[in-house]
């Protein structure tokens, strides 16, 4: 071993050190605390609440002489309070893991990094260093793949007492589908200073929770030249008048495939949808659909969008999000960035987020405690365009009706979750419009006056119970013929839910269709459970309860009650799954489609630009191949997007997600001067490093 790595890993001095989790509205919501023995094993203490939930993992590790781990073990609960047990060792050349998911081995040769399912940020600050020391900044990982590093800025920040040091921006790729941002110590042997999550958290060293402000601002400005080039290299402008040839256009009002059409578009815009043939008069640009269905761009209305997760959202024919709940300050900001064409991401109708003050309040929008707040924050949303608001969990009831009344009175919709201490009826009364989640809706035959439905019972008691529930009871009967009377629309959001009956170790129903397509470590993580379940027996009740939601929702539509698509987790991909689960609770596929399209619009107040191919329409189309209105599953075959003015390939945002396609050729963009046609502009290697998605659960 070399003297310098000798002297780098050789020597362990006993120290503690203690970050704080500060939520972005100021409010200390967890620490991790790591305290590293003069024996060289280091124990680490990692907990933070938010919205009533949250992980409590305990750790311990060892650094070989590399400054990879060879022995790891953590233990805990994960953020839905499933059971963390997980183990790794390296000896010599054997590596072996374990976990409640699952069990490998592998030999390996040189430094890896092994990877947890659940870890602290500590195992971050592990590899900073490991990757510091490694040649080109790049380490293998275990069980697979490599990760890398690099420096992205650089900045003196102040402390305790006056003190001084330098720390640097990180950005690693190869884990997950979007880069990480880390703050690092710098010098031979750095290791974790802080994370800025922006728009939700920091967490940094405590006693430096000053520089939180300039960190966060010099680290959107490095992801804003990142996102930048992606933008620029995998948008391709459709100047011009641009005619897409032979498409069999959905018709989303009747929810059938119109006869071959040729669609003009000029300017983001429908002029003009012909029969096919008609005579063409100087077009600038040509695609051929080659008969292929063409879609209005689709809806996903249950999103907390993020500056990464767009690229996904386009490749999949999502053109339209509506945002659920997110900081304000920096949706503002992604909106502008979107509209400036700096940001690969669909048009975001975005929905004001309105909570009360609680300890298990959710720090999103605005956290109210009064009515005079709750009217000023609805005036601040309403200012901006806002056509909707969200009321949360730690709402006052008391204030409910006269802030719901007023948000009417501003010309908004108002939907949410039920706040605490209140049945989906008593929302109802007081005015709502609209009800978020399937368990939302369902708790309204579950719950008291005094039951607690701001921490995991929300999960738990519907898990539980709904098993029993007789839909063809008086009181069920009466609720869902009263939905349908006064046209409440439900965001069931069931490929989210689907979490709820899924024992770790098992594939997430949702994402089986796609867990062979992506890149193995983000795989790996569809296994994971996320639920407690304590043996067969709970398993199988929590499946029956499951069913049983699904089928709600189909007796629901069948009633009358107007439904709408959204996810609430990783973008694009479970918006197709959620298509899929409503035809399982018997809607056919193209009235699936209907959902995410028609009905997308319609209850995002859009239908006058958006929701079905017509022209004076916003020119939103996704062709696609195969017939989704015959198999559902065939709406994961995008061949192409054109949104904005824009045209996009999913296959090039895939090639550079290390993503497998889900279509093999795409049809070209023939131009006065020459054809364009996947691949051919856009696509880069490098691209991986500054493309993905994220996704933050808020259900």
């Amino acid at each position: 071993m070399p003297l310098a790595l000798a002297a780098a890993f050789g020597a362990h001095a006993a120290s503690t050190t203690r970050y704080l989790i500060i939520s972005e509205n100021a409010k200390q919501i967890g620490e991790q605390v790591v305290e590293r023995g003069d024996d060289g094993l280091t124990k680490v203490a990692f907990s933070y609440k938010d919205n009533g939930r949250g992980p409590d993992l305990a750790e311990q590790f060892r650094l070989g002489a590399d400054g990879t781990m060879t022995e790891y073990s953590v233990k805990g609960n994960s953020t839905f309070g499933a059971v963390v047990d997980e183990h790794f060792t390296r000896k010599g050349d054997q590596a072996e893991w374990t976990s409640t998911s699952e069990k490998g081995n592998k030999t390996v040769s040189g430094p890896a990094a092994y990877l947890p399912l659940n870890g602290s940020f500590e195992v971050e600050s592990i590899a900073i260093a490991a990757l510091a020391a490694a040649p080109e900044g790049k380490l293998p990982l275990l069980p697979s793949g490599t990760l890398s590093q690099r420096v992205l800025d650089s900045v003196e920040v102040t402390g305790p007492d006056g003190r001084k040091q330098t720390v640097r921006l990180l950005a690693q790729t190869g884990v997950g589908l979007s880069p990480s941002f880390y703050w690092a110590t710098s010098g031979d042997k750095p290791r974790l200073f802080g994370v800025i999550i922006p728009g939700f958290a920091n967490m940094l060293e405590q006693g430096w929770q000053a520089a939180a402000p300039e960190l966060a601002a010099r680290q959107k400005a490095a992801e804003s030249k990142m996102l930048a080039d992606v933008a620029a290299r995998l948008q391709h402008p459709l100047t011009g008048l641009t005619v897409v040839r032979n498409a069999r256009v959905f018709d989303s009002e009747k929810a059938v495939v119109g006869p071959a059409s040729d669609i003009y578009v000029l300017r983001g815009r429908i002029t003009a949808v012909l029969p096919a043939g008609s005579p063409v008069r100087e077009a600038d640009n040509s695609i051929d659909a080659g008969g292929r269905i063409v879609l209005p761009g689709l809806f996903d209305l249950h999103a907390h969008v993020d500056r990464w997760s767009g690229a996904l959202d386009m490749s999949t024919g999502v053109t339209s999000v509506r945002d659920m709940g997110n900081d304000n300050k920096q949706l503002q900001a992604m909106l502008d960035e979107t509209a400036a064409g700096r940001l690969l991401a669909p048009q975001v109708v975005p929905a004001g987020f309105l909570e009360g003050e609680s300890p298990f309040s959710a720090n999103l929008g605005f956290v109210i405690k009064d009515l005079p707040a709750a009217q000023s924050a609805i005036d601040w949303y309403a200012e901006r365009g806002y056509p909707q608001l969200k009321i949360y969990n730690s709402f006052p009831k008391a204030i409910l009706k006269d802030t719901i009344a007023y948000a009417h009175q501003r010309g908004m919709r108002v939907s949410g979750h039920i706040p605490a201490g209140l049945r989906a009826q008593d929302a109802l009364d007081a005015g709502y419009d609209e009800i978020q989640h399937i368990n939302q809706v369902l708790l309204n035959f579950l719950v008291k006056p005094d039951t607690e439905t701001r921490n995991l019972n929300r999960f738990v008691l519907p898990s539980e119970k709904v098993a029993d529930l007789d839909f063809n009871s008086k009181p069920v009967k009466d609720f869902v013929a009263l939905l349908a009377k006064k046209q409440i629309s439900i965001d069931p959001t069931l490929a989210t839910f689907a979490f709820l009956k899924q024992r770790d170790g098992d594939m997430n129903e949702p994402y089986a269709a796609v867990a062979s397509h992506m890149p193995p470590d983000v795989a790996r993580g569809f296994s994971v459970g996320t639920m407690k379940i304590d043996g067969d027996a709970t398993l199988k009740r929590y499946e029956k309860s499951y069913a049983k939601m699904v089928q709600f929702v189909g007796i629901m539509y069948k009633a009358g009650v107007p439904i709408v698509a959204g996810t609430d987790d990783i973008a694009g991909f479970t918006l197709h799954s959620e298509l899929a689960l409503l035809v399982k609770a018997g809607l056919t596929p193209a009235q699936a489609l209907q959902v995410a399209t028609r009905n997308g619009a319609r209850y995002t107040r859009t239908s006058n630009d958006r929701g079905s191919i017509v022209a004076g329409k916003l020119a939103d189309l996704v062709l696609v191949d195969g017939d989704p209105t015959k198999n559902i599953e065939d709406v994961r075959k995008v061949s192409a997007v054109i949104t904005r003015g824009f045209l996009i390939y999913p296959a090039e945002i895939d090639a550079a997600l290390g993503i497998a396609p889900f279509v093999k050729d795409a049809p070209s963009l023939l131009k006065s001067d020459a054809p364009v046609t996947a691949g051919e502009s856009g696509g880069n290697e490098g691209a991986r490093a500054r493309i993905g998605a994220s996704a933050l659960r808020h259900h």
